[in-house]
């Protein structure tokens, strides 16, 4: 799990300067280059990649999120990961739907100054059960917050990530963006009592740290959010919690220690209907059910 660690803290207290957030750069990979005009484009897009809608929660990271079919007048949803809830993480098979939440999130602008409080009204939807993801609904609706603050929500990419795509992990908790790609996918990612399945597995550049848990990871590219940061093996553990292992379809188990993970977010687009109410009856949608 990707909490605050005292050592993280530690570390980051001692680095001090190195612990400034690390910006996109104009290297990075993965842009079209069927025009020069497309070429650019798609560069500015990746330069883009910034701290504008992402939160800091008390223990996590996290980001406020649309759907493409996300209205303006909808109430705003803040992703982050189930194990990051205020009540305790879920117990492995917990599925919480519609839970009173009075939760607070520091909203974040581009250069990752807090520029506001949102309130939460509910937790819409939290589970650590094939996947580790909290949604929050906001009291605050997509419009009041542009409107307000001049910051859009994030938005979740509808279709599975592609292996070998460039990403970035934007931690709201630190203010601190690592660079790094889609290595590749594990069948399942077990960690403890839970269990994840077709888990993000990053390249060894994003080194990620206690507090980044509940961070988006956004395709460079397209700018959307294809996953959600949540655990990474810390110290070469097999299974254990802070070290997770993947297990293969004929249940081999592979450790790697200092590699980090995420959990795909196109799976949430289906269940989110009018209003930003998570209907789990809704065709394609298959979150894990109460």
């Amino acid at each position: 799990m990707r909490k605050p660690l005292l050592g993280a803290l530690l570390a980051v207290l001692l680095l001090g300067a190195g612990a400034a957030p690390a910006m996109a750069t104009s290297h990075d990979a993965g842009a079209p280059t069927k025009t020069a005009g497309t070429a650019a484009t798609a560069q500015a897009k990746v330069q883009a990649v910034d701290f504008a809608g992402t939160v800091a929660l008390s223990n996590c990271s996290g980001s406020v999120v649309r759907t493409p079919a996300s209205q303006p007048s909808d109430p705003a949803l803040v992703l982050s990961n189930g194990h990051c809830l205020e009540t305790g993480m879920p117990a492995a098979g917990q599925v919480i739907v519609d839970r009173a939440s009075t939760r607070t999130f520091s909203l974040l602008n581009s250069s990752g100054t807090g520029v506001a409080t949102l309130r939460a009204s509910k937790i819409a939807y939290a589970t650590m059960t094939d996947t580790d993801v909290s949604l929050y609904q906001l009291t605050s609706t997509y419009a009041q917050i542009q409107s307000a603050y001049g910051i859009s929500a994030l938005e979740l990419n509808a279709t599975r990530p592609v292996q070998g795509t460039a990403i970035k992990v934007v931690s709201g908790y630190w203010k601190r963006i690592y660079s790094c790609n889609i290595d590749g996918f594990a069948y399942q990612l077990k960690e403890g009592s839970w269990t994840w399945k077709d888990s993000v597995r990053y390249t060894s550049a994003c080194n990620a740290i206690g507090g980044t848990s509940g961070s988006p990871v956004i395709d460079n590219t397209t700018g959307k959010v294809v996953a959600v940061n949540n655990t990474g093996n810390e110290s070469g553990g097999r299974c254990t919690v802070n070290n997770p292992c993947e297990v293969d379809e004929n249940g081999t188990v592979t450790v790697r220690q200092g590699i980090n993970y995420a959990q795909e977010t196109y799976g949430i687009v289906a269940c989110v209907g009018t209003g930003s109410k998570i209907d789990l009856t809704r065709t394609g949608c298959t979150l894990p059910k109460p």
